[in-house]
């Protein structure tokens, strides 16, 4: 379990973050969703590591990380833009992380990995051979190789759209039922975070709106940002997730 205890982070005189605690349970996937400048992505780096918070603390399965350096947290992150070597080919990105992790993934692992990512015929590609969705999908069988202990996610959806986004959607949560793997995302869409996680968390101006399942936002959101953020913009986009839920279209 991952516990995020009363995290404070700012900037100068700004603060990012005031006072954010939460719990997420092994093996769930949790969106992090709010506007721009809400404070998202600032949360996944003191998560992973790559920033300290200024108070607080970050326990995973007992023990306190706060201070754990982000190589020795074994938590491992898609970037927005994928962050692949155009040298290499899809294959070589997806095993690069393992020379200098010996036997961390065995072949056998890799294969069915490729396999379950339908990469195989992607292999000997360039990377600027690969559409958007082949190279998220090379970029998570890269992070996969690593046995990350959480899965992190930024914006993992951001530069696909139709059947392309709804196929990674679906391969996110394979990956995460399959591997019973901790996953957290960052979004911006509440449709996006809606339909492929467990609970949602909602922030804004660096402060928890509301932390609960797609169903219990729909059907109550807590405040009236998580109503004007989410429920009208649903509504606008004349989106079915009311019905998917159960819960009423009641946005004026």
């Amino acid at each position: 379990m991952l516990e995020i205890k009363n995290l404070v982070k700012g900037y100068n005189d700004f603060t990012v973050l005031n006072d954010i605690s939460l719990e997420i349970q092994d093996s769930q996937i949790v969106s992090i969703l709010g506007p721009s400048g809400s404070g998202k992505t600032t949360l996944l780096n003191l998560i992973l590591g790559i920033i300290a918070p200024d108070s607080g603390s970050i326990i995973f399965n007992g023990d306190d990380i706060t201070k754990t350096p982000m190589e020795s947290r074994g938590f491992n992150i898609v970037f927005q833009d994928y962050a692949l070597f155009p040298n290499l080919n899809a294959y070589k990105n997806i095993v690069y992380g393992l020379k200098n992790k010996t036997g961390l993934s065995s072949q056998q692992e890799v294969d069915a990995l490729i396999d379950l990512l339908e990469l195989r015929e992607h292999l000997d590609k360039k990377i600027d051979q690969l559409s958007g969705g082949q190279k998220q999908r090379v970029a998570l069988a890269r992070t996969m190789v690593m046995k990350p202990k959480i899965l992190l996610l930024d914006e993992p959806l951001s530069a696909l759209d139709g059947v392309i986004k709804e196929s990674i959607k679906e391969k996110i949560v394979t990956i995460a039922k399959e591997y019973k793997l901790t996953t957290i995302i960052v979004t911006h869409d509440p449709e996006e975070a809606l339909t492929i996680s467990d609970k949602v968390l909602i922030i804004n101006k660096g402060k928890i709106e509301q932390y609960g399942s797609p169903e219990e936002i729909i059907k109550q959101p807590a405040t009236s940002f998580v109503n004007d953020f989410i429920i009208k913009q649903l509504a606008i986009k004349k989106n079915n997730i009311f019905k998917l839920f159960g819960g009423e279209n009641n946005a004026q």
